[in-house]
């Protein structure tokens, strides 16, 4: 016997086994059509008997087999259905002499045959005969079933009679020898009149009569002859056949004890309508496994007929321990026999099926681990093939997952050996798929990202490129680079950096050919493989939603921002309140994006590659809102750290957005990572509101942009500054430009003014303007210019010296109390090439170079579209940074009476400090000229001025309560009706640069 049957399993010893073939040109499919239908018919109840008559059907049987059928009757082929095709009949002769001429194969042990024929009409198809059944074709047969149980009891009256022959045999010593095949010339020349001899005899026969009592439904009486050929056997050392019968032995007792079988179909084996005995309900109850036989039941010749007393004696059949000692004993037999080989090799299979019923894994791995040294004779690919897979099956059953993978491997790869003219490789590829379980493996890239990797790298990673060469060579290139991906991605951290080259290399081969993508890929055993999105290449550790630009950021109008404050709680703290907000706040941005704007969407990457990592088409991928992504490409340099990465995008209408994630397309593989799916990924949240759109403003000016930047005390930010140099005094236009370089229409423009981090003290406006003239122009609409005037206006203070009064003689004017210098005046020193008119009040001099810096914010609050009708503005802010240099200084100021008793004249002190040569002129004065650095003095003609009847301002004491500022305002006021009196202007020729002097709120 040389080719084993993997599928065999204990209760197979009570099955008759049928043999059905094809003969002649039989299409595939209608051949195994019928052979369904008549598998169907596995089991039979016996006509007036509680017996039950069980068939296993094979459509191939090697003829070698079939001659140990003496030594095992569950090996004889004892029935053989014959299907064919004929169409006429002219054919049919020939057809019938093909159905002997099969039978001739198995002539020896067949008990019956039968020849199904199709498509054969006319008279040959309307003679009645017992063996062969006509049918006109594979549609019309519905009679298969009965014909097949017809032939069942046709075999099982054969069976019994045969049983009843061997049963019955009274020939005296003359009983025959069975022997198995490699036995025949081992019993040349052996004296046949002996003891011995004949208790071998008596032994086999006995043996072989409990196998047909097995296959006939008689279970009990089977028992009986299996204890007493062991007896018979084992006191003549027949050991070859003592291990058949204890085989036996285990095999009727695992028939008795799982009624539903040992092969994995539940309930295919349970008998229908047959008896067990009443204590079947203790039959693995320990010490009820003793089975008596009384010696007296034995005749001469060993066989008894009447088996009624050993049944009755039997207390019970083996138990479920008793069951694996004695395949172990029957094994060990076999072992023995080189020409057993297959034998032994299927008596582990049954024993292991039983154990993994028992659930005993350790027994049933020795079992399995002997199989796998039983040498056979060489065997075929095919058989290699098969013999491994069942090994692999059967270290499932018992929970041995990775020994079982291990086999199922060496049977892929038996698939594709170098010996095979036509490799499987679409057979090793699906060998190889049932393997990543027992690796702990799954074609899943999630079952990655969860908790630390399970089973061995170094195997899942040999396992993974076998996967990539088998789909390579079955001429699936999206498959390869589905596996190769799945590498790259899950077992990256166990890679070396050469083995990070060499995938990365083979993938981006793979990938110029088929590029990765995100589509499920279905094999044809209905598998489905899903996208592998590369998320650690690179690998993204945070992910931050940026806010718009200052200038470009919208805000809510107050009236409707107090509604919205209005509608929320007015309870300062609640629980439930600050949970569903923290919840919010997780995932929802406190600012908004704006609709056809530019957002921005920064992401911290990392390169964990030895080698720089080219990333192409990064984007983001959005849900709610319609978002236009704008892809990006970057190159990190090998292991780079935390880069930061900005993807921007442009939001096409208003709602809520979600950013989901990105995608990426690295070494050809384009990927779609979702960030529910990166583990320790940190981020400020991922939705954000769009609001509808607002015009966009930009300015540019008639000055040059600031080197020096702004920083208001209010927190303010400047989106541009712009710089000027002035003459204290001296007045100037700033040009600004407004354009409008958004797509909606700018509405409104509102323009305020302040002055930040000064602590110089100015006289008159500083800043001021004509807005109407550029609300003319409005609405403004994408694309066009308005231009907006600003004047600057700088007025400090032109003194020098503290107490300048203190000198003045008093001749009646009433000038007391006035203060004629500025609290915030700085001494100045007189420039070095400059000398001062009497030394003698150098000393008093302080310096008159110094620079003043003055700086204020120009306000633009603007709107427009559909943005302004919800309620939203933009804010857009000029910085301006004026450096004031000195002009001219008064550094002594007297009076002297006039001719009139209503007028005096007012001596000013007036020193150029600047370098270039200027005038200085008064009301109904001639000019005075004064050089670089010169100092004169000039003498004005004025009116007397009665300060002590001023009036106070009507509203003055109610705006002002505090009496310093009251003061401050009274004194300002008094200055103002001097500087109407005086009107002191300068003027540099060269420059046209000119001033009007406002001399008491300089003073």
């Amino acid at each position: 016997m040389s080719v084993p049957d993997y599928m065999q399993c204990a209760e197979d010893h009570q099955t008759l086994l049928v043999v059905v073939q094809p003969v002649g040109i039989v299409p595939e499919e209608n051949f195994f059509r019928i052979y369904k239908r008549i598998s169907t018919v596995s089991q039979i109840n016996v006509r007036d008997s509680q017996r039950v008559l069980y068939i296993r059907y094979r459509h191939h049987y090697p003829p070698e087999n079939n001659e140990w059928g003496d030594f095992q009757t569950h090996r004889k082929v004892v029935g053989l259905i014959i299907i064919t095709d004929c169409s006429s009949a002219k054919d049919w002769p020939q057809t019938f002499e093909k159905f002997h001429l099969q039978k001739e194969i198995y002539g020896p042990t067949l008990y019956d045959s039968r020849l199904f024929v199709f498509g054969l009409q006319g008279e040959v198809a309307e003679q009645p005969r017992t063996d062969v059944a006509f049918y006109p074709s594979y549609d019309e047969c519905e009679t298969v079933e009965k014909r097949i149980e017809d032939f069942i009891e046709s075999l099982f009256i054969v069976l019994e009679s045969k049983r009843l022959d061997r049963a019955t045999d009274k020939s005296g010593d003359k009983i025959p020898l069975l022997c198995v095949p490699f036995e025949k010339k081992d019993f040349v020349g052996l004296d046949t009149d002996s003891r011995h001899y004949k208790k071998r005899c008596q032994g086999r026969m006995r043996k072989h009569v409990g196998d047909l009592c097995l296959q006939a439904g008689m279970l009990q009486d089977s028992l009986v002859h299996y204890h007493m050929a062991v007896e018979l056997l084992r006191s003549v050392n027949d050991f070859l056949w003592l291990g058949a019968a204890l085989e036996g032995l285990c095999s009727a007792s695992v028939i008795y004890h799982y009624p539903g079988g040992t092969g994995g179909k539940a309930g295919a084996r349970r008998a229908q309508g047959s008896s067990l005995p009443a204590e079947a309900g203790n039959r693995h109850r320990p010490g009820a496994q003793e089975v008596l036989i009384d010696p007296g039941a034995l005749t001469s010749n060993g066989i008894n007929a009447d088996t009624s007393a050993e049944i009755g004696r039997a207390k019970n059949c083996l138990g479920p321990e008793d069951i694996i000692d004695k395949y172990k004993e029957a094994i060990s037999y076999y072992s023995k026999y080189k020409n057993a080989g297959v034998i032994e090799l299927e008596a582990c299979v049954k024993a292991v099926r039983v154990l993994a019923i028992q659930k005993k894994s350790m027994e049933a791995s020795e079992f399995l681990q002997n199989a796998v040294y039983i040498n056979l004779r060489q065997l075929s690919e095919e058989e290699k093939i098969q013999r491994y897979s069942i090994l692999s099956e059967l270290y499932e059953r018992i929970g041995f997952h990775r020994k079982s993978a291990f086999f199922k491997r060496v049977a892929a790869m038996q698939c594709v050996a170098p010996s095979i003219s036509e490799p499987g490789w679409r057979a090793c590829y699906k060998l190889l798929l049932e393997t990543l379980p027992g690796y702990s493996l799954s074609l899943d890239p999630k079952d990655f990202s969860k908790g630390t990797h399970k089973g061995w790298a170094a195997v899942q990673m040999r396992l993974l490129h076998e996967l990539v060469y088998a789909s390579r060579r079955m001429g699936n290139p999206a498959l390869s680079v589905r596996h190769l991906s799945f590498l790259l991605q899950t077992m990256l951290d166990f890679l070396s950096d050469q083995e990070k080259k060499d995938v990365t290399q083979s993938l981006e081969n793979y990938t110029s050919k088929c590029p990765g993508t995100m589509e499920f890929i279905t094999l044809p055993e209905g598998l489905r493989l899903p996208p592998v999105p590369f998320t650690k290449l690179p690998i993204v550790r945070s992910v931050k939603l940026l806010n718009l630009p200052i200038s470009l950021r919208p805000q809510k109008m107050k009236s409707l921002l107090g509604q919205n404050m209005s509608a929320k709680s007015p309870f300062i703290y609640s629980p439930i309140i600050a949970h569903n907000r923290g919840e919010e706040r997780s995932k929802k941005i406190d600012f908004q994006w704006v609709q056809g704007d530019v957002c921005e969407v920064q992401l911290m990457v990392y390169n964990p590659m030895p080698f720089e990592l080219r990333v192409e088409n990064m984007g983001l991928l959005t849900t709610g809102v319609e978002f236009e992504s704008l892809p990006a490409a970057l190159s990190l340099p090998a292991e780079s750290g935390l880069y930061p990465v900005t993807l921007v995008g442009v939001p096409q209408n208003t709602g809520q957005i979600t950013i989901n994630g990105y995608h990426t397309s690295v070494f050809g593989v384009f990927s779609d990572c979702i960030l529910d799916n990166l583990p320790g990924l940190k981020t400020n949240g991922c939705a954000v509101e769009v609001i509808p759109a607002l015009p966009r403003l930009q300015i540019s000016t008639s000055l040059p942009r600031s080197a020096h930047t702004l920083q208001p005390s209010s927190g303010d930010e400047i989106s541009t500054s712009v710089s000027v140099q002035l003459y204290n005094g001296e007045t100037q236009q700033l040009v600004i430009k407004l354009e409008n370089i958004g797509t909606e229409p700018l509405e409104k423009l509102e323009v305020t003014a302040k002055t930040v981090n000064s602590k110089e003290k100015l006289y008159g406006e500083f800043l001021s303007w004509k807005l109407e003239d550029t609300l003319s122009q409005f609405p403004l609409k994408p694309g066009k210019i308005a231009t907006f005037n600003v004047n600057i206006k700088v007025k400090l203070d032109f003194s020098c010296q503290e107490n300048l009064l203190q000198d003045l003689s008093d001749d009646g004017i009433s000038i007391s109390g006035l203060p004629l210098s500025s609290p915030f005046r700085q001494i100045v020193k007189p420039r070095v090439d400059s000398k001062p008119i009497n030394p003698t009040e150098s000393g008093k001099v302080g310096d008159f170079s110094h620079v003043k810096t003055l700086e204020a914010i120009l306000n633009f609050k603007y709107s427009g579209g559909p943005g302004h009708a919800d309620g939203y503005y933009r804010n857009l802010s000029l910085g301006l940074h004026v450096e004031v240099e000195p002009s001219v200084f008064f550094t002594h100021v007297s009076t002297l009476p006039a001719t009139s008793t209503r007028q005096c004249h007012l001596l000013l002190d007036v020193f150029n400090s600047t370098e270039h040569e200027l005038t200085v002129s008064a009301k109904n004065n001639e000019d005075l000229v004064l050089h670089a650095g010169e100092c004169q003095r000039m003498a004005i003609q004025v009116d007397k001025f009665n300060f002590e009847s001023f009036p106070d301002s009507p509203g003055e004491r109610i705006q002002f309560a505090n009496p310093k500022q009251l003061e401050e305002e009274r004194q300002q006021a008094k200055g103002l009706e001097i500087n109407s009196k005086l009107d002191v202007c300068w003027k540099i020729i060269s420059f046209n640069k000119c001033l009007i002097y406002i001399y008491i709120a300089a003073l």
